[in-house]
């Protein structure tokens, strides 16, 4: 087996050092007869032969790449030199986003007034601290209870109940009865973490979110410990829709609305393109304060709202307010968060 690995990669290298060679004698060859290479964008279709096709194909790509880096080294320059230079904004997927009636304007008074009579507000107004739950499904592996332990540090005020044989919705009566404000439950596949219910206790509502691209602060190079004596900084970017502010504030709601800055901690729910993206992060004040930095603790994942159903959960005759679908988002430009 070794000696076929060592033949496969001296061949790989015998191949690209003749293609590098056929290259340099057919730009030498162009170069003599003055022939210049096809410029970005033009046909070649004409040409049957399909090795020459493809090598004129290598060229125009070759000559557009040439034709960026002098751009930009230009414009480097021109720079350095204190002249203005115009730059172009960056067209985006976000930029082309289709305009929805859902997306709420500022100092909108009517949603407002809608916000002021929801589930959410007494946390908002301070009137109750968030009291958390959390409970995996049956026979959880080691991997989710590492999980675990580092998100009870990340949310303050957080409990973790074995799941045992019980069903969710005794777990979340049981819950009620113990004044908790709310139930996560997380759920793997194969060990590998799929998503969590969360359930807004005791009239709703209930949202399921699948988890990916999780990454353990324990993980992390560089990482900084938590420090979960104090209540973290929230910041909410991105939440712009009736759906988006409704899922928004039921995030937040998990969190004290009363951060202590001394403990330099902040956690983030940013929103792009339906992904809302979790970091925990602590600040470092360099240069007596000058200056901060951020230094993340961990852990790191990305969230996508599978659906919203109103009450709590009942998987038989729940009613819905949202369920995301793979045929309501065959635009990419539409967002519904």
């Amino acid at each position: 087996k070794m000696v076929k690995k060592e033949r496969k990669r001296q061949n790989k290298k015998l191949a690209i050092a003749q293609q590098v060679k056929i290259n340099k004698k057919s730009s030498e060859k162009r170069v003599a007869l003055g022939i210049k290479a096809p410029k970005p964008g033009t046909s070649l279709s004409h040409i049957k032969n399909k090795q020459k096709r493809s090598r004129l194909v290598h060229l125009m790509r070759t000559e557009k790449k040439k034709v960026k880096s002098k751009f930009r080294r230009d414009r480097r320059e021109a720079e350095a030199r204190g002249e203005e230079v115009e730059r172009g904004i960056p067209v985006t997927t976000d930029m082309k986003r289709e305009q929805d009636e859902t997306i709420v304007p500022p100092d909108d008074s009517e949603v407002e007034d809608d916000e002021a009579l929801d589930e959410f507000n007494k946390y908002f107004m301070g009137g109750k601290t968030p009291k958390l739950l959390l409970t995996t499904q049956r026979k959880p592996s080691a991997k989710l209870y590492d999980f675990l332990k580092e998100l009870i540090h990340v949310i303050p005020n957080t409990f973790y109940y074995p799941r045992r044989d019980f069903q969710f919705k005794k777990v979340c009566e049981y819950a009620a009865n113990k004044d908790f404000t709310d139930v996560l439950l997380f759920h793997e596949n194969k060990k590998v973490i799929q998503g969590v219910y969360i359930t807004h206790l005791p009239e709703g509502p209930t949202s399921y979110w699948r988890i990916t691209r999780l990454k353990m602060g324990a993980e992390m190079k560089g990482g900084a410990t938590c420090n979960s004596t104090h209540n973290p900084e929230l910041i909410l970017n991105n939440f712009t829709t009736r759906l988006g502010r409704r899922l928004g504030r039921q995030l937040a709601a998990l969190f004290p609305q009363r951060p202590e800055f001394r403990g330099r901690r902040n956690v983030t729910f940013h929103n792009q393109r339906d992904f809302v993206f979790f970091r925990h992060y602590r600040y470092g004040f360099v240069n007596e304060g000058t200056k901060c930095r951020l230094q993340e603790i961990g852990p790191r994942f990305t969230l996508k709202c599978r659906y919203l159903q109103h009450g709590t959960f009942d998987a038989k005759q729940g009613e819905y307010e949202y369920i995301w679908r793979p045929d309501s988002q065959v635009s990419r430009k539409r967002f519904f968060v």
